[in-house]
C-alpha cells in the first residue's frame, strides 16, 4: 500500500510534500479534494483519526474566514464534518494516509522524519 495524499493541486504545501515523497522514492498517490470531492464518511475517519475535527479544520484560513458566523459557531463534530465536506479546502493540507491506518496534517519536518 502507498501513502494517500489529499490536498488541492494549487497548494504550495501540496506540491511541496509530493516533490519531497517523489526525491525520496516513496510511493503515494493524491487526490485533489476539490477534483475528487471527500466524502462524508472519509471527513469523519479522519477527524477520529486524528483526535477531533478540531485538529483537521484549519480556523486559520480564508475560507474559514468567509464563511458566515452561523456556519462556524457552536460546532459540533457532526457539524464540523459536513463543513467540510461541503467546503474541503477547510481541511488542513496535505492530509496524509498512512500505511498503518494513521492520519496526519501538514507537512513539517516531524512527518518529514516519521516518513523517510
Amino acid at each position: 500500500m502507498t501513502l494517500k495524499l489529499y490536498g488541492l493541486s494549487k497548494c504550495s504545501t501540496c506540491q511541496k510534500a509530493t516533490d519531497w515523497l517523489d526525491e525520496h522514492k516513496i510511493k503515494h498517490s493524491f487526490s485533489d479534494m476539490k477534483e475528487t470531492p471527500v466524502t462524508k464518511d472519509q471527513v469523519a475517519n479522519w477527524s477520529k483519526a486524528l483526535g477531533g475535527w478540531e485538529k483537521m479544520i484549519n480556523r486559520a484560513g480564508y475560507t474559514w474566514r468567509g464563511l458566515p458566523p452561523e456556519k462556524t459557531a457552536n460546532l459540533t463534530e457532526a457539524k464540523a464534518v459536513a463543513l467540510a465536506v461541503d467546503n474541503p479546502s477547510l481541511i488542513r493540507r496535505p492530509l496524509i494516509e498512512h500505511k498503518d491506518g494513521s492520519v496526519t496534517v501538514g507537512f513539517s519536518k516531524k512527518i518529514q522524519e516519521l516518513l523517510a
